[in-house]
């Protein structure tokens, strides 16, 4: 079975945790997008890992992980993130592979991410990593491919200092590379894990654009970055939280205002540790937004969602959400594309009481609270998406399933 799990929001929604729960089941992980500019936090009893490329699968033993055609891959990234997981006792030679169609982050790109970003007239809010060169390189056909390196044309024509970086790790990834679409088939009859990057809403086609990631971080990335044809994605899996977050700049309805929230967005950040992985950057919060949310399920074709951090809500009274948008003298029921409509729409907000008790000990759906069941039972009613994960905290023992994600429909 070919499993897909993304971010149904702006990212940073908890698919490392979600990713890491089914990894349990996986024969074959792969990630199919991004690269270092992504983070994703697993918790294993006492241990936490920090990943950024390699798929989160790669804590189980047996389990075998790829980076994908989609990922722009920063070898000195890779090979940091990989000698730290060997520090912490995880033997991963002979389980990582990548896409000899991936394409490489050459050192130089990250000044020229910074350099751009800071002249932009509404800057975008990198986070420096050269991925959006790297993906700007890629689609001016001007970029390298893994498989680029071992080409002794090309390799003599690039800058001596893209030459030395190449040749530095050349030994070290070669014994990594596979041909995708050969290791997919001979892997045809496991249970395959695509993970995505980032989220729905940061998609190149499906995003805020321009405040979007360069990569295909939605469902259909699965099929070009996993090495699958479309018809072999067998089901696909949105993750959220149950507030919703956003790295850098770009339009976000439902966030948090000091004149109307109070400290509603310092709560929030605290209680839910929001602040990125890869940047330490504080997260803006705000409501949950349902628009969204069903705006993600109908373009990726969700069919299962994911729900996390519901245990942040446990001390509060009332719990809000957004159920449409107004502006001027209008209410929209659909998410825009108009950035400036989205920058300028008012959440139109529903109450809910919350339940007042801690549930982060809760191991199945029925001890829940009842209002936080009215709670999910909403957002399945207004998303026409089923809630089949529910996530209590951080570590993986504290996730709640409704219905197995491994099941086909």
């Amino acid at each position: 079975m070919n499993l897909v799990v993304i971010g149904a929001q702006w990212g940073d929604e908890g698919k490392g945790k979600i990713v890491d729960f089914l990894a349990d089941r996986a024969d074959v992980i792969v990630r199919f997008s991004g690269g270092a500019n992504a983070g994703h936090t697993i918790v294993r009893g006492d241990s936490v890992y920090k990943l950024h490329l390699v798929p989160s699968g790669i804590v189980y033993e047996d389990t075998r992980v790829v980076l994908g055609t989609g990922m722009v891959i920063d070898p000195e990234a890779l090979f940091a993130e990989l000698d730290g997981l060997s520090r912490d006792g995880i033997e991963w030679r002979g389980r990582v592979f990548i896409s000899d169609r991936a394409h490489l982050v050459l050192p130089r790109y990250k000044k020229q991410d910074i350099d751009l970003d800071r002249k932009r007239k509404s800057p975008i809010g990198t986070t420096g990593r050269g991925i959006g060169v790297a993906y700007s390189t890629k689609a001016a056909r001007d970029g390298v491919r893994l498989v680029d390196i071992f080409e002794d044309t090309v390799v003599s024509e690039l800058e001596p200092e893209d030459r030395a970086f190449v040749e530095k790790y050349q030994p070290r990834l070669e014994e990594m590379l596979v041909d995708i679409h050969s290791y997919m088939e001979w892997v045809h009859d496991k249970n395959i894990l695509l993970e995505g990057a980032q989220g729905a809403l940061l998609d190149l086609d499906l995003g805020t654009y321009p405040y979007v990631s360069s990569g295909c971080s939605g469902a259909a990335g699965a099929a070009l970055g996993g090495g699958l044809g479309p018809k072999q994605l067998d089901r696909i899996v949105g993750v959220f939280k149950a507030y919703t977050t956003r790295v850098g700049n770009g339009p976000f309805p439902t966030e948090f205002r000091r004149e109307r929230d109070g400290d509603l967005e310092d709560t929030i950040r605290e209680l839910g540790h929001e602040y990125g992985v890869t940047t330490g950057r504080p997260r803006r919060c705000g409501y949950l937004d349902l628009i969204a949310l069903r705006y993600a399920c109908q373009a990726n074709s969700i069919e299962s969602l994911a729900l996390t951090h519901l245990d942040v809500y446990d001390s509060f009274d009332e719990i809000r959400m957004c159920v449409a948008y107004e502006i001027d003298d209008a209410v929209l029921d659909y998410f825009p594309a108009s950035r400036s409509v989205l920058e300028d729409v008012q959440p139109v907000i529903k109450k809910f009481p919350g339940w007042k008790s801690d549930i982060s000990g809760t191991t199945s759906y029925d001890a829940l609270p009842r209002e936080a069941k009215d709670y999910v039972r909403f957002i399945e009613q207004f998303t026409g998406t089923s809630v089949d994960i529910v996530s209590v905290g951080s570590d993986q023992k504290q996730t709640i399933v409704r219905r197995d994600p491994w099941t086909k429909s």
